[in-house]
Parts: structure tokens; C-alpha cells; sequence
């Protein structure tokens, strides 16, 4: 009997940690604003998720209770694996320490709940994860871009790595970071655990959707897991001297091509787009700002349907409100048109699947640099002011 309870010890010793709740993926900032900031984390299973938040004044993280902010709708804790807190009322330009925890959720029957086992990320073996709110009044911004990876880690890794991340403010991930969306698991493993682990859960980055991610049945998710809590996946913010607006491309064929089979309608949300620009375009946010920088995955030229569409829906409005660059991608080489070329009264960049955008803006100039897989810088643009 002393051997069976023994042995009954010694398995639930091995089978408990591995039944236990875990993070499995995150967590990582979106929307990162003057005062707000969205943090999204993965559980293994459903789960309660809540995060805690510090200031950055010094203090042991274990000081205090720090304020704990759950994961709710309607006024109910989710019961889910994805957890996504928009944090509100933050100070601009402020440092913030966090960590983000879930407790498994056993049973819910009729109103009794059971909990399991608490997960979280450590503040005890190393220090908390942090981040910083956007400032408009911030008299310098660094950020970089990437796009088209199509799932290739080790590319994103090598571009990350020639970043300086505690001089970087801000990541574009502009479009076909996988090249269908498949899985949960394609998404993080093709390269969100891989930006997780290098900055995301402590630098900002901002994904605008390529054509890519518009395909495969997860398609239709992708904003549970990017843009949470934004009303759409089309958006504008500052950061310093630059306001960027994030623009959504949709696909670069017509609706009606057989390879969508009937379930797009990107058409329609270019014209959609189009009307919420023409307003974006004349806010104090946009024309405020020293620098503006538009980002959109799709150029506006190339012959295809998608292309054409930008160019006839959006581009009429960009002219008339003159922006100083417009970064893409799509085409998977390296293009530079600059100012005046084609009747486009600022200039355009298409960044390669191969090649780093790194910029500097502060109140002399807007400088971007493009560099290949070695390091090497390969093109220049500098807009003075």
C-alpha cells in the first residue's frame, strides 16, 4: 500500500506540471498610443487573464500590490486563450513595468466556476517587461520596417539584429509575414514568437496586413490577434515629429477571382478606407505632425487589380494632402521613385523581401536608410525640412 501511494506521489509530481496552465505565446504590444497601450498573450488553455502594471519608479516590482486589470467583456472575466488588455489613461511619454497572468478555468456550471493553476511572466528571476507611451512632443523618433517575410525566422532575426533596439521606438511589419494564414501555430511560429523574443513585448510594433494574410481559414481572425481593440485594421498615430497612417491594401486581385472563392470583398473596403482617409487626411493629428509617413503594403502600381484600386481610391486623396514618403512592399525587389516622378507629388518606396528600412526623424530631417541581409547600406532617402 506505501508503495502504491509512493508511486501515486511520484506521478502526479510528474503529470501535474505538465497539466499546468502555461503562456504559450506573447505577450506582446499593439496600439501603442499616448495614453493607451493594448497587450496581447496566448494561453495553452482557457484561461482568466489579467495583467499587472507599475510605474517605473525604482521600486521592487514585489513592493506592492501593483493594480491588476482583467481580460472582460460586458463586464464579465473571459473565459478564452487569447487575452488582449487595453490599458487606458496612461501618461504620455511615461515607462510602465508589467506582467501578464492567467488561471486556467476548470468548469463553469451553471454559476459555479472552478479554477485551476496560475501562470505568468517573471518579474522575481529577471526584471519585468516594460514599455513606453507614445509623446507627440518627443523631439526625435527612430523606427524600422520589415515586410514579406513569408515565414522566414531566420530573416526577420538577421534584419532585427541590425537594429539598435534601445535606440528603435517603433516596428512596421508591413505585410505577408506568413504567406497563408493556415494556423495559430503558423502565425507564431513563422514569426511572431520569433519578434516576441527579440522586442515586441517591450517595443511597439504596428502590423499593417498584407495581401498574404488575407488568405487561409484563419484569415478572418487576424484581428483577434493584431489591432485587438481597434475598430479597424486601417489606422493613424504619432510617435514625435511623424504621424503615420497604416493603410489596408485587401487582396491584389479582383473579388471575383476564382482563387477567393467567393469570400472577399476588398473592393468595397478600399472605398471604405477612402472616405475614413479623406477625413484622417485633415485631422489635427495628420497635419500637425512635421513628418508624414504612409504605410500600405501594396504600391499603387504594378497592373494588378488591387494596385489599380489603391491608386484610383487613395491616391487622389494623398496628393492633395502630400504626405513625405510612402513605404511598401509587395513586389519583392527594391523600388525608389522619387518625388515628381509619374505625376506623384512625394516619393515612394517599395522595400524588398531582402532588405531593412531603418529611420531617424527629428526637427531637421527625415532620414531613411535601406540595408541588404549583410548589413550593407544600400539606398538612401533624406527629406530635409
Amino acid at each position: 500500500m506505501k508503495k502504491m501511494f509512493l508511486t501515486g506521489l511520484w506521478l502526479w509530481g510528474v503529470l501535474l506540471p505538465l497539466m499546468a496552465v502555461r503562456i504559450e505565446h506573447g505577450p506582446y504590444l499593439q496600439n501603442v498610443g499616448e495614453r493607451e497601450a493594448t497587450v496581447v498573450w496566448i494561453s495553452d488553455k482557457p484561461s482568466v487573464g489579467w495583467i499587472e502594471i507599475a510605474p517605473d519608479d525604482g521600486t521592487h516590482f514585489y513592493a506592492e500590490k501593483r493594480t491588476q486589470l482583467y481580460d472582460t467583456r460586458i463586464g464579465i472575466k473571459v473565459t478564452d486563450r487569447i487575452h488582449t488588455i487595453r490599458l487606458t489613461g496612461l501618461t504620455p511619454g511615461t515607462r510602465y513595468r508589467y506582467r501578464v497572468c492567467v488561471q486556467e478555468v476548470l468548469s463553469h456550471k451553471h454559476h459555479e466556476v472552478y479554477y485551476g493553476q496560475i501562470a505568468s511572466t517573471d518579474v522575481y528571476g529577471k526584471k519585468p517587461l516594460t514599455f513606453t507611451t507614445n509623446d507627440i512632443s518627443k523631439p526625435e523618433v527612430s523606427f524600422a520596417m520589415v515586410n514579406d517575410i513569408h515565414g522566414r525566422n531566420d530573416v526577420l532575426e538577421t534584419m532585427i539584429g541590425q537594429c539598435d533596439l534601445a535606440q528603435t521606438d517603433l516596428f512596421l511589419f508591413n505585410g505577408d509575414m506568413v504567406s497563408v494564414s493556415e494556423t495559430e501555430e503558423q502565425i507564431f511560429s513563422g514569426f511572431m514568437d520569433k519578434a516576441t523574443e527579440l522586442f515586441a513585448g517591450s517595443i511597439p510594433m504596428y502590423y499593417c496586413r498584407g495581401n498574404h494574410e488575407t488568405r487561409g481559414p484563419m484569415a478572418p481572425y487576424f484581428k483577434d490577434y493584431f489591432n485587438p481593440r481597434a475598430e479597424e485594421l486601417f489606422y493613424m498615430f504619432r510617435q514625435g515629429p511623424v504621424c503615420f497612417v497604416v493603410l489596408d491594401c485587401g487582396e491584389d486581385k479582383p473579388d471575383s477571382d476564382v482563387e477567393y472563392y467567393g469570400i472577399t470583398a476588398y473592393d468595397a473596403y478600399r472605398t471604405q478606407q477612402a472616405e475614413w482617409l479623406r477625413t484622417a487626411l485633415k485631422s489635427d493629428l495628420y497635419t500637425q505632425a512635421l513628418y508624414k509617413v504612409i504605410v500600405c503594403h501594396m504600391p499603387p502600381f504594378g497592373g494588378w487589380h488591387g494596385e489599380l484600386d489603391i491608386a484610383q481610391k487613395f491616391f487622389p486623396l494623398l496628393k492633395e494632402a502630400k504626405p513625405d514618403v510612402y513605404l511598401c512592399g509587395h513586389l519583392h525587389e527594391y523600388i525608389r521613385k522619387n518625388a515628381g516622378e509619374e505625376g506623384i507629388p512625394f516619393p515612394i518606396i517599395v522595400n524588398s523581401n531582402n532588405t531593412l528600412l531603418k529611420a531617424h526623424a527629428d526637427g531637421n530631417a527625415l532620414d531613411i536608410r535601406i540595408y541588404d541581409l549583410e548589413g550593407k547600406e544600400t539606398d538612401r532617402l533624406h527629406i530635409e525640412k
